[in-house]
């Protein structure tokens, strides 16, 4: 129990150690760079409103905002026309069909690209907002670390309940496994994350590599993109933007799971070892301490509430970080058990040969 208690103190070190090498956003002067803002949309009648007025809100007026309508089938295209009125800073273009060995959402981001005019390519997701002055900040930011990418995991509202569970567990997994100081410093492709959802570009960066052609069949297209950079020879900087953008992913258990399952085996490199190693990894030391801590009240042992206190400790100072609920970190060990089913679910998925859905589409 000591040793098992002392690795859990390792981990909660290690992690307030990686964290000093996380940057975040700073109050920046304004820019005349130009900058495209990119939003590829399907199916996304819920967001538009609250997305066109959010993005009206900017202060860089250096600024083009290219919209694409994947192949819509809701009120996305209307919605469209009427929040945006007459605003001369967007723009709204329609998608082509999807060709054969892409990506949906990859496919419509090369086509934002190749209509882009930017010294800098802002790639947003739909469901994101970020605050009035981000642009200038990210500007600043890449320019103070000689970066050709700027990418960060926002903020997560969550509402169903494995939201709660799997939405966090991002920043968990980065923040944790990821030695930031190798991500943020160094080039090696090796140590990268990314999150789609905020990938702001150097163009010079993003044209070296083919841009997201080069990516064109990856559903973990924002990771691989990243590792090209790099391998360019280009810096990619992980930023804690929790204060400047939020990501409203998902809103219902299912959209979860969906989202989840496409990208969680492939995360892992499609390695039935990593699974298991990951599985056993997480049981052992995240969920375990839950029925230890049971027994420890119930023998009056306090020893064995430590290893649970330690781990609610390292997730509360994650969940601080990164701007999560002050109560999700309670969570942790039943969070755990469902990041264990996804990778078994996503794998077994894979292992038959059956395709993954998101929106509409199979892969």
């Amino acid at each position: 129990m000591v040793i098992y208690i002392a690795i859990l103190i390792i981990f909660l070190i290690l992690t307030v150690l990686n964290l000093a090498f996380l940057p975040r956003l700073k109050a920046a002067p304004p820019s005349n760079s130009f900058v495209s803002l990119l939003i590829p949309m399907r199916n996304e009648e819920r967001n538009v409103e609250s997305l066109i007025r959010n993005l009206k809100c900017l202060t860089h007026r250096s600024l083009e905002v290219i919209i694409l309508d994947d192949g819509s089938t809701d009120q996305t295209s209307e919605l469209l026309r009427k929040s945006i009125g007459d605003d001369p800073f967007f723009k709204v273009i329609a998608g082509k069909p999807l060709p054969e060995g892409w990506i949906g959402k990859v496919h419509a981001c090369h086509q934002l690209s190749v209509e882009a005019k930017g010294e800098y390519l802002f790639f947003l997701d739909a469901d994101v907002r970020i605050a009035p002055d981000t642009i200038e900040k990210v500007l600043a930011e890449m320019d103070r670390r000689r970066s050709g990418l700027i990418t960060g995991f926002p903020r997560f509202p969550v509402k169903p309940l494995l939201g709660k569970l799997l939405v966090p567990f991002q920043h968990f997994l980065v923040f944790f496994h990821l030695p930031l100081v190798m991500a943020n410093y160094t080039t090696f492709p090796a140590f990268t994350a990314a999150h789609g959802a905020f990938m702001f570009f150097k163009r010079d960066a993003y044209e070296s590599i083919g841009g997201h052609q080069a990516v064109r069949s990856s559903l973990l297209e924002d990771v691989h993109i990243t590792r090209l950079v790099k391998k360019k020879g280009w810096k990619a900087t992980l930023i804690n933007n929790t204060e400047d953008a939020v990501c409203h992913m998902y809103d219902t258990n299912r959209e979860v799971w969906e989202g989840f399952l496409k990208n969680i085996y492939i995360g892992l490199g499609q390695n039935p070892f990593m699974v298991g190693v990951s599985s056993l990894f997480y049981f052992a030391f995240y969920f375990l301490p839950l029925p230890l801590f049971g027994y420890g009240i119930i023998s009056l042992q306090e020893i064995y509430c430590l290893p649970l206190i330690l781990v609610w400790a390292q997730t509360f100072i994650i969940d601080r970080t990164s701007n999560q609920s002050p109560h999700h970190f309670w969570l942790m060990p039943l969070a755990s058990l469902a990041l264990i089913a996804i990778m078994w679910a996503s794998m077994l998925k894979r292992i038959r040969k059956q395709s993954y859905k998101w929106k509409g589409r199979s892969y």
